[in-house]
């Protein structure tokens, strides 16, 4: 009787809205020859973000989706009970610092959106709000901040409505007052650091701040300054222009820190590439007119990350070792080739990431399912595993350059975050005090059941697969199930609890995630067997494992809700093109599907270590193949589609993922809705709690209407 009344109300949702009379979208054709290839364009026109005709149709379009989801019965209930369930979780804490006796962190409230800058006094646990950023303005956002030596003054990197385009303000702790330094604009995920005097600052300053101009990601120039100065005297450390013989490319991007004793400047010339040119410079030199920069890695050296002690020198590096190895050699005197293995290559785990507190280097060990937590002492470099819960530990230093205090964060899929502190002098990590929040969770892992398992892919290649489902449902084909996957720039998309994913699983549907290639969970060689070239292994697994979902009966194609997020637009995007009968619901967020296009944008150059670029006849081949909006065909049955757009993003311009909408509804011929859902409130992404709900509540309501749950389903009338 079940599968009656999902029937029914699946035909009845077909009824609803069977025309979608959606804002027109004209159809004025560019062409373009790629090297031979010929493509026309018929929505180059919308690429015009500041065009008034181009303003108003994104207009048209997110009042027009808005009609369409408001009618939908229940979105309301999913809204309260994302909300409800963050709140089950306490207050969440984010960046922490110590200094002496106090930390500082930043902080969301259980009953609150947006995070506060707190301290507390670690021997009275008295906890003081220290600033709140709306103060400044509705939708100011705290992206991060820095604290000087002595707890004097804050640097505070504010953004606006989810904006990446930031500033830096400094307060005083004493007054509690903003100083009347400006200092930017900055990117959102730049670091900056205070001098060890306390007097100045150094940061990457962006070229302009406006989203819109093809410079904004370019020609930008590490800087230093002094507090209570004009900026327009703020002295250039590096930058292409100025430093000539560091032979920058136009869109890497200068960043400083200095050593944690305070005798070297270190420089890396940063991009999406993890191998990236890394300086260094006698501390001294920061008095001089210009910085002797001296380079002491390059990106043929195959090192992501470094640091440096004294005159050692450790890394991080893939060179002969695809899972990874972490060596040490000389800073003085480098050599790569005879450098002193402190941390030999696991043929099965990866090593992921380093990071140091003072006398020690941790790194972190992985699979892509489980992370352990290791530490090397920097003087005797004996090692040893860090006593953490099995599941994924990520860790931070709270104050590096003083003492060996680490957080460290505990989750699994069923499990939301635990902090722990830890110190190896001390003995073993112990949950922490204060990091914590009473929460008040359901025992996730009674309702719930996770299953890892390997499927073989188009060329036989297995590909690990991560499914999360309520215990009590049938393996009959009839659950609704969301698949998601990301596969770029050597990301793991490793467990992690989710307020809103656990939202889904309580209306019955099935989660999944795939570890396509083009990731990390297997190490370099994973990553590099999904770009450029072998890029269609990234949507080809995603596909075979959606396959498999449907041939292991956890769904059936008209109740598969595919998502892709960002570079996965180049997944998503693909799966249903290349397979629009496999899914009832593609979720396209913020998603790069005019992937020839990428390039012409001002985030576009800094993507052409991973997807190539259209001045290479060969790596124009791997665009053609991976642009989704070139494969859309008049007349195929696509499904249902939603397409997130942020109308404040400067990494994925909005009018990429607004041209695929247009796209889709001019040609898709399966009378299945396609909507373009413009948040203005959003950049990439946002840490407004209330925005964030809001949207994923539309959202999958949206997909849980089409795949036919009967509690999503509108009134005929």
């Amino acid at each position: 009787m079940k599968n009656i009344i999902l029937s029914a109300s699946l035909f009845a949702s077909h009824l609803f809205l069977a025309q979608y009379n959606y804002p027109k979208t004209p159809e004025k054709p560019v062409t373009d020859d790629y090297f031979g290839t010929k493509i026309t364009d018929n929505y180059r026109w919308l690429e015009d973000i500041k065009n008034p005709e181009v303003e108003k149709w994104f207009k048209a379009q997110s009042d027009f989706s808005h009609s369409v989801i408001d009618k939908i019965p229940h979105r309301e209930d999913l809204y309260k009970r994302m909300k409800e369930v963050q709140e089950m979780n306490g207050d969440s804490f984010s960046t922490v610092f110590q200094r002496e006796n106090k930390y500082f962190y930043t902080k969301t409230r259980k009953n609150e959106s947006l995070s506060k800058l707190y301290s507390r006094d670690l021997s009275t646990g008295k906890e003081t709000l220290i600033f709140d950023p709306e103060t400044l303005g509705n939708k100011t956002q705290i992206t991060s901040f820095a604290i000087d030596s002595k707890a004097k003054k804050i640097a505070l990197l504010l953004s606006k409505s989810g904006g990446e385009i930031c500033h830096l303000r400094i307060l005083d702790l004493g007054t509690k007052k903003l100083l009347n330094d400006e200092i930017g604009p900055i990117w959102s995920e730049f670091a900056f650091e205070f001098t060890p005097d306390d007097k100045a600052i150094t940061y990457t300053k962006m070229s302009t701040a406006d989203p819109n101009s093809n410079m904004l990601l370019k020609d930008m120039k590490a800087m230093l300054h002094v507090l209570g100065t004009d900026t327009k005297t703020d002295k250039i450390l590096a930058s292409r222009e100025d430093y000539p013989g560091l032979n920058a490319l136009t869109e890497q991007f200068p960043m400083i820190n200095f050593t944690d004793d305070y005798q070297h400047i270190v420089l890396r010339l940063g991009s999406v590439k993890s191998e990236s040119p890394i300086f260094v410079a006698p501390y001294s030199e920061l008095k001089n007119k210009k910085i002797n920069w001296r380079q002491i890695v390059k990106p043929s050296d195959d090192i992501t990350d470094v640091f440096i002690s004294g005159d050692q020198l450790f890394l991080l590096t893939h060179k002969d070792s695809p899972n990874y190895k972490i060596t040490l050699t000389s800073l003085s005197k480098p050599d790569f080739n005879n450098a002193k293995v402190v941390v030999p290559e696991n043929k099965d785990k990866v090593i992921i990431s380093i990071h140091n507190s003072k006398n020690y280097l941790y790194y972190s060990l992985g699979d892509g399912i489980v992370r352990d937590k290791y530490q090397v002492n920097i003087n005797t470099l004996a090692g040893k595993k860090v006593d953490l819960p099995t599941g994924v530990n990520s860790s931070l230093s709270l104050n590096q350059r003083e003492n060996d205090n680490i957080f460290c964060n505990n989750v699994n899929w069923l499990t939301p975050l635990t902090t722990y502190e830890y110190n190896p002098e001390k003995g073993s990590p112990v949950k922490s005090k204060f990091l914590n929040s009473e929460t008040n969770f359901p025992d996730y892992n009674k309702l719930y059941a996770v299953k890892e398992v390997e499927i073989k892919s188009h060329d036989g290649v297995m590909v690990p697969l991560s499914i999360i489902y309520p215990k009590n449902i049938k393996m009959d084909g009839n659950n609704p199930a969301y698949i998601t996957g990301y596969g770029g720039y050597g990301f793991s998309y490793e467990p992690r609890f989710s307020t809103r994913l656990s939202v889904l699983l309580e209306q019955g549907v099935v989660l999944a995630i795939a570890h396509v290639r083009g990731g990390g969970e297997k190490g370099e060689k994973w990553h590099e067997a999904g770009m450029k070239a072998t890029k269609p292994n990234t949507w080809k697994d995603f596909i075979a494992c959606s396959e498999y979902l449907v041939n292991q009966k956890y769904t059936s194609p008209s109740k598969l809700i595919g998502n892709g997020v960002s570079a996965g637009g180049i997944l998503i995007g693909r799966a249903i093109t290349e397979r629009p009968d496999l899914f009832a619901v593609a979720i396209a967020e913020v998603g790069l599907t005019n992937a020839i296009r990428t390039e012409v944008t001002a985030n576009g150059p800094n993507q052409i270590p991973e997807i190539g670029t259209l001045k290479s006849e060969e790596d124009t081949k791997y665009l053609l193949e991976m642009d989704a909006q070139s494969k859309v065909k008049k007349g195929a049955k696509y499904p249902a589609v939603i397409i997130r757009v942020g109308m404040n993003d400067s990494r994925v311009v909005p009018w990429m993922p607004g041209k695929f909408a247009g796209i889709l509804q001019n040609n898709s011929a399966s009378g299945k809705p396609v909507l373009l859902y413009a948040n203005y409130d959003n950049g990439h992404f946002t840490s407004d709690f209330d925005v964030v709900f809001k949207e994923y509540a539309d959202i999958y309501s949206f997909a849980l209407w089409q795949v036919g749950h009967p509690k999503f389903q509108p009134s005929k009338n």
